[in-house]
């Protein structure tokens, strides 16, 4: 049963959605209406209408929906066998936490390791939350290995603030807010991304495709950093430096050299900024330069 404001509030949410082409989202909350009971029947008249015109109408999203539901059911099959042929691995072998510590610890940085470290998220055996967490704290890793073992010990159910160094600062993570998936990254960090898209996308669909790629591997060898901190900054010159600096980056590695005048006037950073820009820049450089697989 929907009170009436709250029949409103739906209605204008439906009208803003469809001035803005979200068709996808007004299918969605026409779903919904329709399963809500006690209103009018000429309202459920005009939802059905509306839900079979966007369907037929625009297809793709219908379709788009589908391959969601279809994509969250593979992600839980897949995760859901992972957790049992863990399990199944523990129950035949005492030791296996322990092989797999090693394999993640004491062996050279391959494949092998992560998919240690995925098998090792699943294992319900209560020190191997201590060992990673132990070992974060007293070696010196790949930073993008650090946030592995991060996602995984987040993946294992640990709440825990931990301390321990990233690159030449200490750091402090709370394990539980650790993004698992690109999107789940705040939406300053996507922004940033998205001015560079601004800039890039019709006429240089090429740098934005590897803008793309270093943009999220960057973010991760960064997570809980000084600079990651910056670019949460409810600030759009921040933004702005990041996009510029990521711009200029990809620049290089793509054709050897960038125009610094012509990407700072493009993302609107001003001469007060240039100093700000060369760090973030410079931070992104030896990302590069240190190489970004870890491998």
């Amino acid at each position: 049963m929907l009170f009436p404001k709250t029949l409103d509030y739906y209605q204008i949410q439906l009208t803003v959605m469809l001035e803005n082409e979200r068709y996808g989202e007004a299918m969605d909350l026409l779903r919904f209406l329709l399963q809500c009971q006690g209103q009018e029947e000429r309202h459920y008249d005009e939802w059905r209408a509306l839900l079979e015109w966007l369907q037929a109408a625009f297809p793709q999203y219908e379709e788009a929906e589908l391959q969601t539901i279809r994509e969250e059911e593979e992600d839980i099959s897949e995760e859901d066998m992972a957790r049992q042929h863990a399990k199944s691995k523990l129950a035949q072998d005492d030791g296996y936490a322990d092989k797999l510590l090693r394999t993640v610890m004491e062996g050279p940085l391959s494949e092998q390791t992560m998919l240690a470290l995925e098998q090792l998220a699943f294992l319900d055996v209560p020190k191997v939350d201590e060992e990673l967490i132990g070992w974060l704290q007293t070696k010196v890793l790949h930073p993008l290995l650090q946030f592995r073992v991060m996602q995984t010990l987040r993946r294992r159910g640990v709440q825990d603030i931990i301390h321990f160094t990233r690159g030449d600062e200490e750091v402090e993570v709370d394990i539980a807010n650790v993004p698992l998936k690109p999107e789940e990254f705040p939406l300053q960090i996507v922004q940033i991304l998205e001015r560079v898209a601004d800039q890039t996308e019709v006429h240089e669909p090429t740098l934005f495709y590897f803008a793309q790629e270093l943009w999220i591997q960057y973010v991760m060898a960064v997570y809980g950093t000084r600079d990651y901190q910056s670019m949460l900054e409810q600030n759009d010159a921040m933004a702005d430096i990041w996009a510029a600096a990521l711009h200029m980056t990809v620049a290089d590695s793509l054709g050897g050299s960038h125009d610094e005048e012509n990407t700072r006037s493009m993302y609107a950073v001003t001469g007060a900024m240039r100093f700000r820009l060369e760090q973030a820049y410079r931070s992104m450089k030896q990302f590069v330069s240190a190489g970004l697989d870890g491998h």
